[in-house]
C-alpha cells in the first residue's frame, strides 16, 4: 500500500482524529524498517530515532543477538501452555533478582508497563493488609484502572471516573506532603525515579532513599516504577540505584524486551510476595512469560552487559546533555531548562506552541523526538543508548538549526 492508503484506513478504521494530528505534525510516513538507530520507512527515507519507542529500544532496531533468541524460541516452543515449567522465564526471574536493588526476588511477568504498575498495586494491597496508595502530582503510571488512578494529570482520569477507591496524590519531591500523607492504613508509594511524561522530572539526590525510609518506618510498602527509567536508560540499571534505594516492588517494562517483544514484569521481595505464596493463582497473565518474550529479556539483560551500555549511557548521555545546555543557552527565548540523566532527557521549552513546531522541524530533517504526554512544553530525547557519538553531534546541529528556526517566530507562537 501507498503511504496514502495506510493512513486512509487509519482514519477509516483506528482513529481519524489521531490520523489528522499526526498529518499535521509532519508524520506522514509509514515505519518500513528499523536497524539500529535509524528506522527507514517504505519511501526510502531514514530517520534518526531519538525518540527510542519512549523507552524501548535501549539497544536499538531489531539487535541481532535479540532477534536471534527470539527466532530460536519460535522454533521450539513460542508460547508457555502454563502447565509445564518454563525454562527461559526461570532465567530471566533468576537475572531481574540478581540485578535488581535490596531484596527483591520474586517475579510475575505480564505483558505491558501498566500491566506491571497493577500488580505492584495488587501485591501491595495483599502483602500490608491495607487499601490507601500514595501517589505523585504529574505522574504517569498507565491508562488501565489501577495504574491510570495512580497517574498525576486530570486530562487522562476525569473521563473515567470514578476510578480505583483509595488513592491520595502528593506533590513530587516534597518529602514533608508526603510525610504528612502516608498513615497507618497505607499500603504503598508508588514513585518515578524520573518523572517521564511529566516532562523529565529528576528528583533532588537522595529523595528516592528518604521515600523508601519514611514508607518503611510507617509500615507501608515503596513501589518503583522503572518502567522507562530501568534497563540502563539513565546510565544505571534502575532509576533508584543512583539513591541506593531499595524498592519492596519495582515495575519494568519497555526496553526488558530489547525492542524485538512485549514484555513486562513486577518484582518484589519476600515480604511483598508473602500474599501471593500463599495464594499462587491470585493473579494470572495467559501471555504473560511467553517463553520468546522471556528469551528475548533475557538475551536484551546479556547485551547490556557484555556491550557495557550502562557506562555508555551515562557518558555519552552526559556529553549529550551538555551539547543541548549549549543550544539552550544560546536562544533562552525558546529553551527554558535541559533535564535529564543518561541517555533520557528532556528540553523544555517557553511556550507550548514551540513545542509542536520544534518537532516538526525535528521531524522533517529526518530526526524522531516528541513531547512528553503532561507537559507538550517539554520535548524528549531518549535515544537507543548505542547511539554514536557521530550521530549524537549530528542531532545537535540539526536541533541547533530547528532551535534557530523557532527563536526567529517565538514571538507569533
Amino acid at each position: 500500500m501507498t503511504p496514502e492508503e495506510v493512513m486512509t484506513r487509519y482514519e477509516q478504521y483506528i482513529n481519524p482524529a489521531a490520523t489528522k494530528l499526526f498529518r499535521f505534525m509532519g508524520l506522514a510516513s509509514v515505519e518500513g524498517r528499523g536497524e539500529g538507530w535509524t528506522v527507514t520507512d517504505t519511501e526510502g527515507q531514514s530517520f534518526i530515532d531519538c525518540l527510542g519507542g519512549y523507552g524501548m529500544f535501549a539497544l536499538g532496531h531489531r539487535h541481532p543477538k535479540v532477534v536471534e533468541a527470539v527466532e530460536r524460541q519460535l522454533h521450539a516452543m513460542p508460547m508457555s501452555g502454563k502447565v509445564l515449567f518454563n525454562e527461559p522465564m526461570a532465567l530471566l526471574a533468576e537475572k531481574l533478582a540478581a540485578i535488581t536493588p535490596g531484596d527483591l526476588q520474586y517475579s510475575f511477568f505480564c505483558n505491558s508497563g501498566t500491566e506491571a504498575v497493577e500488580g505492584c498495586l495488587k501485591m501491595a494491597r495483599l502483602a500490608t493488609g491495607r487499601q490507601e496508595i500514595i501517589a505523585t502530582d504529574n505522574a504517569f503510571h498507565g491508562k488501565t484502572f489501577g495504574s491510570l488512578t495512580a497517574t498525576g494529570r486530570d486530562l487522562y482520569r476525569t473521563p473515567f471516573q470514578p476510578l480505583v477507591p483509595g488513592f491520595r496524590h502528593v506533590p513530587f519531591s516534597d518529602l514533608a506532603a508526603l510525610e504528612a500523607a502516608v498513615t497507618d492504613q497505607t499500603a504503598a508509594v508508588i514513585v518515578e525515579p524520573i518523572q517521564g511524561e511529566g516532562g523529565i522530572i529528576v528528583p533532588p539526590d537522595g529523595y528516592l532513599k528518604q521515600v523508601e525510609e519514611l514508607c518503611h518506618a510507617k509500615g507501608a510498602l515503596l513501589i518503583a516504577d522503572e518502567v522507562q527509567t530501568g534497563m540502563g536508560r539513565t546510565g544505571r540499571w534502575f532509576g533508584c540505584d543512583h539513591d541506593g534505594a531499595r524498592p519492596d516492588l519495582m515495575a519494568v517494562s519497555k526496553a526488558l524486551g530489547g525492542g524485538v517483544m512485549p514484555i513486562g514484569a513486577f518484582v518484589g521481595t519476600a515480604q511483598a510476595w508473602a500474599g501471593f505464596v500463599e495464594a499462587p493463582f491470585i493473579h494470572t497473565s495467559t501471555f504473560g512469560g511467553g517463553e520468546m518474550a522471556c528469551a528475548a529479556g533475557v538475551a536484551t539483560l546479556q547485551v547490556i552487559e557484555e556491550e557495557g551500555l550502562l557506562d555508555k549511557a551515562a557518558r555519552d548521555g552526559a556529553y549529550f546533555k551538555a551539547g543541548l545546555e549549549k543550544i539552550a543557552a544560546e536562544f533562552p527565548r525558546v529553551i527554558r531548562t535541559v533535564r535529564g540523566r543518561g541517555m533520557m532527557m528532556g528540553l523544555e521549552l517557553t511556550k507550548e506552541g514551540a513545542g509542536g513546531m520544534l518537532m516538526a522541524l525535528m521531524i522533517a530533517q529526518h530526526v524522531l523526538v516528541a513531547y512528553t504526554l503532561n507537559n507538550p512544553k517539554v520535548i524528549r530525547i531518549e535515544p537507543p543508548l548505542i547511539l554514536p557519538v557521530a550521530v549524537i553531534d549530528q542531532v545537535l546541529a540539526l536541533l541547533h538549526d530547528a532551535v534557530r528556526q523557532v527563536d526567529e517566530v517565538i514571538d507569533d507562537l
